[in-house]
């Protein structure tokens, strides 16, 4: 017969939950928020570039940390090809557009593979948090990898979280897994200030919207779990050429319809924090 599985202490219950201890705030900054989905390409890290530099054009004070170990971008998306310098004792972050940035990718070549287990997943992204000398900061924009894994807990269950902002596509292969993801938060503790349906439509030359993904699976998420709606932002080759340059559009563009979107986002979160 098969054993019996032991109950959890409410200790127990208190460490799963990432309620167990005080969660310690980023050093030098003070609002940490959280881009996610838990899903891969549905435009995390074009969202999280394009909102730190969206934040900082409405006059904050801005850091980036790049929290995908295995899958870095923002090296590529800022145009950032030099390492950190350091102290001995810790990493200071590299400055681009006026944004304090870390990544795995300074410290690597960007081709090097990060064959890594979850502790030395949790060292890298500990000594990001703890170890980067990060400069009165009002907000640091933290780009989350896929899924719902040990980065995930660590920031969740270790450090301040102000709060998260969950990125999707409206396709329903998507959702599955953002699904899972608000419900990992949820069970953290961790606030979601709502979700973003990017990619949402095309407009093509002849000025017809195309669902390409589908159509609504985002807001309809949002509803289906009580979190704010936060808005649309549609597909344009030129937000794939600016971050494929170097030079997110918010930066190059901030006139254009996209990076509008953005400075609405980032007047939100400003007025909700500051």
């Amino acid at each position: 017969m098969p054993k019996e599985k032991p109950e959890l202490s409410d200790a127990m219950r208190k460490k799963m939950s990432g309620k167990s201890h005080e969660k310690n705030p980023i050093i030098g900054t003070k609002f940490t928020i959280a881009i996610s989905s838990a899903k891969g390409g549905v435009g995390k890290s074009t969202f999280a570039t394009n909102l730190a530099l969206a934040l900082k054009n409405i006059g904050c004070k801005v850091g980036l940390l790049d929290a995908d170990i295995y899958g870095p971008s923002i090296p590529k998306m800022f145009g950032i090809d030099e390492k950190p310098k350091t102290d001995g004792q810790k990493l200071e972050p590299i400055n681009k557009y006026n944004i304090q940035c870390m990544s795995i990718g300074f410290l690597a070549d960007q081709q090097t593979p990060m064959i890594w287990r979850g502790p030395m997943v949790t060292s890298a992204i500990k000594t990001f948090t703890q170890k980067v000398n990060w400069k009165n900061l009002d907000f640091i924009i933290v780009d989350m990898p896929p899924g719902t894994g040990d980065t995930q807990l660590t920031f969740s269950q270790d450090i301040k979280m102000d709060g998260a902002i969950i990125v999707s596509t409206p396709q329903e292969v998507a959702l599955l897994d953002v699904k899972r993801g608000i419900k990992m938060f949820d069970k953290l503790g961790v606030r979601i200030l709502g979700l973003v349906d990017n990619m949402s439509y095309f407009i093509g030359d002849d000025n017809k919207k195309y669902n390409i993904f589908g159509k609504g699976g985002v807001r309809k998420t949002a509803e289906e779990f009580k979190k704010e709606f936060l808005g649309e932002i549609p597909i344009d080759p030129e937000v794939g050429k600016s971050g494929d340059s170097g030079k997110p559009i918010v930066e190059t563009n901030p006139d254009h319809e996209i990076s509008k979107i953005y400075i609405n986002f980032a007047n939100k979160i400003k007025s909700t924090y500051l």
